[in-house]
């Protein structure tokens, strides 16, 4: 693992240095040398070098911009982190509540049963955070099985089939580890105005989804740093066919990452990248000889070229303000404007120098936790609900996913300037969202007869087992208490909470009547309907219980709360 470690970073070393040399990125001239891990030199421009000491995580770096770091210990958090026992002191509901904020935010969930012994433990926050760090995932069967076009569907270029196999990934991937993370890293990074691909420009091309999106998690991978990663993305042909002109790529790039809007730097940015452009033939960015020459002041020192352009603004302290206050309005929408800045504040005094710095600070804070109050996103409702539910898919469901973010105006990385509202809650658009909830996800039952066939309309849906009798307490001499168990097993495993006093006896009122002196279930939910053929009174019973499933689950995809992180009250 150390030596594959070192060759994919002397390799990025390499990339870096080709990219340079092609991008007339010397600056002034004098030659650079970049320094890699495992005692190798590099050199960057007129022939100085440097040697690196033989260990697994030398730092790296070209003019001062620094390539590698490993992720700050959550003892240097400047951000107040949600420990095990303030988690563990909250009431049951309350815990169940943060837990699944938590997970769903990671785009994760677990069946109430194995989340609840998880919870039981008493380490659960740590037990998350741990599991971030250690890889588990075989990737090699992930990809095969995302890329069998017997269980996904694999469409031409027209339905941006990259986009769907990013999806699918979250999807498939089983398990909430560092391979997880990483993605969800960067599908949080491509989905803001920082790094979407903007698949809806004309001069933008499908695979740019792809490249933008696995060169971050392939440069996560390595413990790149996030000054590092923006720069090599800034200087792309990817970001390139968004910003297509020299003022026009200086003025946003110093807008989206410093959150500089002072008009007179747009010039100056504009004659540094002044050779730099879009080549309309095939929308190829191209970069000529003639750079500029003659000094400019930028970023509080003295550039010359495009890369100086870049480089510099990725190492100043306004890029660490202004892509940490990206992330702050990202996950915290309905936060007032002086709490945002204060969190962003406090998360700058950390020092971050890796996007995992700022996000795991935030996703285990308690400010997010427990105090915010926000939308889901579809993809955390989605995949959680799949994950709680033993969801099944057939060859197109996550195509339908993918269009179904699109009408509800939440596409992925679809957007030039990002998702600068994440979840649109207009009319219209709440709508599609509810309606995709309601009907692909939780009133829709997998057909265990076709579990093989992924071409079946009727393999999507919930499994049976998700209201497997194990999961919960029937009792054959009480119907009443039984429908309440069972009611608020369906409300606990999908968003969190029991049905409150006044939803039970709406359900009751329902489902229950009064009969021979008794309140009893009436025939269509009868969970202990009785047949002297042993088989038909399981099919009975299972088939009632089906029933009440459907009711109680299309009630609950009308409640806000299925689509709202929820404060802790």
């Amino acid at each position: 693992m150390r030596n594959s470690h070192a060759l994919i970073r002397w390799i990025s070393i390499l990339f870096i240095s080709l990219l340079l040399t092609n991008c007339g990125g010397g600056g002034s001239g004098a030659g650079t040398t970049g320094t890699t891990s495992g005692g190798t030199t590099t050199t960057t421009g007129g022939g100085t070098t440097s040697t690196t000491t033989d260990d697994e995580f030398s730092r790296s770096e070209y003019k001062g911009l620094t390539f590698y770091y490993k992720n700050m210990p959550s003892s240097d958090y400047t951000l107040n982190q949600l420990t095990n026992a303030e988690f563990n002191a909250l009431n049951e509901s309350q815990k169940l509540q943060v837990a699944d904020k938590l997970l769903s935010t990671l785009f994760f969930g677990y069946p109430l049963k194995a989340l609840q012994e998880k919870i039981d433990s008493g380490n659960f926050i740590d037990t998350v955070k741990n599991g971030l760090d250690e890889e588990t995932t075989d990737k090699e069967w992930l990809e095969n099985y995302i890329l069998d076009e017997d269980k996904f569907t694999q469409y031409d270029r027209w339905n941006e089939p990259q986009a769907i196999t990013i999806l699918s990934r979250f999807y498939a991937m089983k398990n909430l580890d560092s391979y997880f993370f990483k993605n969800w890293v960067a599908y949080i990074l491509t989905q803001t105005i920082m790094f979407s691909p903007a698949y809806e420009l004309e001069s933008t091309h499908t695979p740019n989804i792809s490249r933008v999106y696995n060169r971050l998690v392939t440069m996560l991978g390595v413990d790149s740093g996030m000054r590092y990663i923006a720069y090599v993305h800034m200087m792309s042909e990817d970001n390139w066919r968004r910003f297509r002109s020299p003022e026009d790529n200086g003025r946003e790039m110093m807008e989206i990452f410093t959150l500089d809007q002072d008009d007179k730097h747009v010039p100056i940015a504009g004659q540094a990248l002044k050779n730099w452009k879009l080549n309309t033939d095939s929308d190829t960015l191209e970069v000529s000889l003639n750079q500029n020459t003659q000094p400019l002041q930028l970023f509080g020192t003295t550039i010359y070229n495009g890369d100086d352009f870049y480089r510099e603004l990725a190492k100043s302290d306004a890029f660490t303000k202004g892509v940490t206050k990206r992330l702050v309005d990202f996950f915290f929408p309905e936060t007032s404007d002086t709490k945002k800045q204060q969190i962003t504040d406090t998360l700058v005094a950390s020092k971050p120098e890796t996007w995992q710095d700022i996000l795991l600070q935030i996703v285990f804070s308690e400010e997010y936790l427990l105090h915010t109050h926000r939308a889901k996103s579809t993809e955390e409702t989605f995949y959680s609900l799949a994950k709680k539910m033993n969801y099944k898919h057939r060859k197109s469901t996550i195509a339908y996913f993918k269009e179904g973010l699109e009408e509800m105006h939440q596409a992925t990385m679809k957007y030039k300037l990002g998702k600068l509202k994440r979840v649109p809650l207009d009319t219209l658009s709440f709508a599609y969202y509810h309606k995709y909830i309601r009907e692909q996800v939780l009133l829709r039952r997998s057909n265990p007869e076709k579990t093989d066939d992924f071409s079946a309309w009727d393999r999507q849906g919930w499994s049976d087992d998700f209201i497997a009798n194990d999961n919960f307490n029937l009792d054959s001499n009480n119907d009443i208490t039984s429908l309440n168990t069972f009611v608020n097993y369906l409300f606990k495993a999908t968003i969190a909470r029991e049905a409150t006093n006044e939803e039970l006896k709406l359900f009751r009122d329902h489902m229950i009547e009064s009969r021979d002196g008794k309140r009893l279930f009436r025939y269509e939910f009868n969970l202990f309907t009785t047949n002297d053929d042993a088989q038909k009174q399981t099919k009975q019973r299972e088939e009632h219980k089906r029933n009440i499933t459907f009711i109680v689950l299309d009630y609950i995809s009308r409640l806000d709360m299925t689509y709202t992180q929820r404060e802790v009250k």
